[in-house]
């Protein structure tokens, strides 16, 4: 088994439930991995023996610029089409933190984590 990595990459985007969320938008930070078994034998010859890690981030910069009200949603939907576009990822892992969330006296980030497998 082998695992693409995404790690701690940020983007500035207006997801959230609240009216000032939509309009001010908030730094979040995306951490994913992405397991799969490669072909066999391991050569790695092509970008196409492997999970393309440029494409991933492009997937994962496209769902981030959707604002949506609750995280969970965006890091479903984004584990989903992982498995849609990449026929040999067999278990996603994301999580989406919230850098400063808009929490009175709230010093911290806030975050959720999904899992995925392919069944």
């Amino acid at each position: 088994m082998l695992s693409v990595h995404l790690n701690n990459v940020i983007f500035w985007a207006y997801h959230g439930l609240y009216k000032e969320e939509k309009i001010t938008g908030n730094e979040f930070e995306v951490n994913l991995r992405v397991d799969y078994t490669p072909p066999i034998p391991h050569t790695f010859q092509s970008i196409n023996d492997t999970i393309n890690y440029v494409a991933l981030f492009k997937l994962v910069q496209h769902r981030m610029e959707k604002p949506t009200p609750l995280l969970e949603s965006i890091a479903v939907d984004i584990a989903n089409e992982i498995f849609t576009h990449f026929t040999m990822a067999q278990k996603v892992v994301i999580s989406i933190k919230k850098l400063n969330p808009p929490i009175a006296d709230f010093k911290g980030s806030v975050s959720v984590s999904f899992e995925l497998d392919r069944s």
